[in-house]
């Protein structure tokens, strides 16, 4: 590959990486307008509309021969479930975070994630904690404890988001599957419980889909739209890309959401909470910083 070719692929990883965090990082403004509709019930339609579409993608690229032996499986089966129940956890959360006017919160949730992720590996998996990492992940901590004695409430949802994503990352290495296949995966699993689940709230007379606004069953449906293509946009982009690039644009999803919850939902954002956003921005720019280094070193050894 030329000189050209590999810039060109670069940009275009860049590019794709970048729109998938600009995607995310809006996911408020497409939940918000669903706030007067349970979670949970969203939850569920988010489920049920990304089986749908992965399977059409599934569909128009031929591409059904991984999921017989996937079937065949049983351990990795069994991940799956799992990781599945872990996404199912992180959606719902952050819905009900959304539409209950705690933007800012969960966008401290994604800022945390990449550290947490440190910790976990730490955990389970036994990675060794650089000197770097170390300080990062005590900065945070430092971060997090000062929005809770500040605000007088630990910062559950953020707290919660971070785990249910960093486990599903765990659960994911373990049993490991590309971008689409494993989305698609994790939603055919929770997919029957998502359409019994509706067709249960549609029996109580609780359902909302053909009983809201045309507009309200456009965006449920659109659900399945919205999940799945920024992930096959970051799938895109991160295969082009060094790890430690793809670490520095994940920031933009979550610096996305705090301006969101900040500037146009109106939450409240004192200087307690600038402070323990401001050690954890310390924290993320260390960890970045370390990782650039390491990543420079392995360049140069490798001359």
């Amino acid at each position: 590959m030329s000189v050209a070719d590999t810039q060109q692929h670069t940009a275009r990883g860049v590019l794709f990486t970048f729109v998938a965090f600009v995607i995310w990082g809006l996911f408020p403004l497409y939940w918000k307008p669903l706030h007067h509709i349970p979670a949970l019930q969203i939850l569920c339609h988010r489920v049920v509309w990304s089986a749908l579409f992965v399977a059409i993608v599934l569909t128009v690229r031929q591409h059904w021969a991984w999921l017989g032996d996937a079937m065949r499986q049983p351990r990795q089966l069994a991940v799956f479930a799992l990781s599945s129940v872990m996404l199912s956890f992180n959606w719902l959360i952050y819905i009900w975070a959304v539409n209950a006017g705690h933007v800012v919160e969960a966008s401290l949730g994604y800022f945390i994630n990449p550290l947490f992720n440190v910790l976990l590996g730490r955990l389970f998996l036994a990675e060794k904690l650089s000197a770097v990492q170390r300080t990062a992940v005590a900065l945070a901590g430092a971060g997090v404890a000062w929005i809770t004695w500040t605000s007088g409430a630990i910062p559950l949802i953020a707290l919660s988001l971070a785990a249910t994503f960093g486990l599903y990352g765990l659960l994911r290495k373990k049993a490991p599957l590309a971008s689409l296949e494993g989305l698609a995966l994790e939603t055919f699993l929770m997919a029957p419980l998502a359409l019994a689940a509706l067709l249960w709230f549609d029996w109580q007379g609780q359902g909302a889909f053909l009983h809201e606004a045309i507009g309200s069953d456009i965006l449920l449906v659109g659900a399945g739209v919205v999940t799945a293509v920024p992930l096959l946009l970051f799938a895109a982009g991160a295969r082009r890309l060094k790890l430690a690039t793809v670490g520095l644009i994940q920031y933009i999803g979550p610096t996305i959401q705090l301006a969101l919850g900040v500037l146009l939902f109106g939450e409240a954002f004192d200087n307690g909470k600038l402070l323990g956003f401001c050690l954890i921005w310390l924290a993320l720019l260390l960890y970045s910083a370390g990782g650039l280094w390491q990543m420079r070193q392995q360049q140069r050894a490798a001359i």
